[in-house]
């Protein structure tokens, strides 16, 4: 006989699929548990009390019935914050996708508390209006520790040197003027500022300010470095890319 565990998680629902003529299959991406797939019985009905904490996105403390190695069960939700900046904005709601994709991709590789905590802040920081190609280009900084494949941002990638000329995903970050080949010369700016923007603490971010020009530049490696290094491939990027375009 199975014995079921009543716990409470907190997470974030990152996709919902129908079970059934009134039922939901939820993924959430908990704190605690990694991503866990839960039943949500009869949320689809109109008069549903579960029917608004089942919709994608929901970011609460999650009672369920739990088993390891099945579906778990929704009992109720306690909602931290409803996010609603997020869910009424397209390309917010694009950059959540991708984020939420790619953390439970960085999840299969480490359990590490701090990409949860990091994710956690990167969603609060965009629903509070933040710019969310910049934030989401720090988590993807600091995501990239977790899965080995970290760039060099103290020095030339070949011989240490502080005095870095620019920022290559070919040659796994700064190259000095000396060993300097045909890449692209980026801004100073944005080889001070993606030095900055790797160590930065998300949740403590108080103001946003880079310029276009610099924002394409530190976006175009970090998208060159996952592509090269990372060897993932997700669907919810491409969809980010048709719709968000820096000028």
């Amino acid at each position: 006989m199975i014995r079921l565990q009543i716990k409470t998680i907190e997470g974030v629902v990152i996709g919902e699929k129908p079970f059934g003529e009134t039922s939901r299959i939820l993924s959430i991406l908990t704190k605690d548990l990694g991503v866990i797939g839960v039943i949500s019985k009869g949320s689809k009905r109109l008069k549903s009390m579960l029917r608004s904490v089942s919709e994608r996105f929901t970011y609460a403390n999650f009672e369920i019935s739990y088993k390891s190695d099945k579906l778990s069960t929704l009992i109720s939700a306690d909602i931290i914050n409803p996010l609603i900046n997020i869910k009424k904005d397209v390309e917010k709601t694009s950059y959540i996708n991708f984020i939420s994709e790619l953390t439970s991709q960085v999840l299969k590789q480490s359990s590490n508390k701090i990409i949860y905590d990091s994710y956690i802040a990167c969603l609060l920081k965009i629903n509070e209006g933040y710019d969310p190609m910049v934030i989401t280009n720090i988590l993807e900084l600091k995501y990239l520790d977790f899965l080995g494949v970290t760039p060099e941002l103290n020095g030339c990638v070949v011989c240490g040197s502080k005095n870095v000329l620019t920022l290559s995903s070919n040659r796994g970050g700064f190259v000095c003027k000396n060993h300097h080949l045909d890449e692209y010369v980026v801004s100073d700016k944005t080889i001070r500022i993606i030095r900055m923007l790797k160590y930065v603490e998300i949740s403590k971010i108080s103001k946003v300010n880079i310029s276009n020009v610099v924002k394409k530049e530190i976006n175009d490696f970090i998208d060159e470095y996952y592509d090269r290094y990372t060897g993932l491939y997700l669907k919810s990027k491409d969809f980010l890319k048709n719709i968000v375009k820096i000028k």
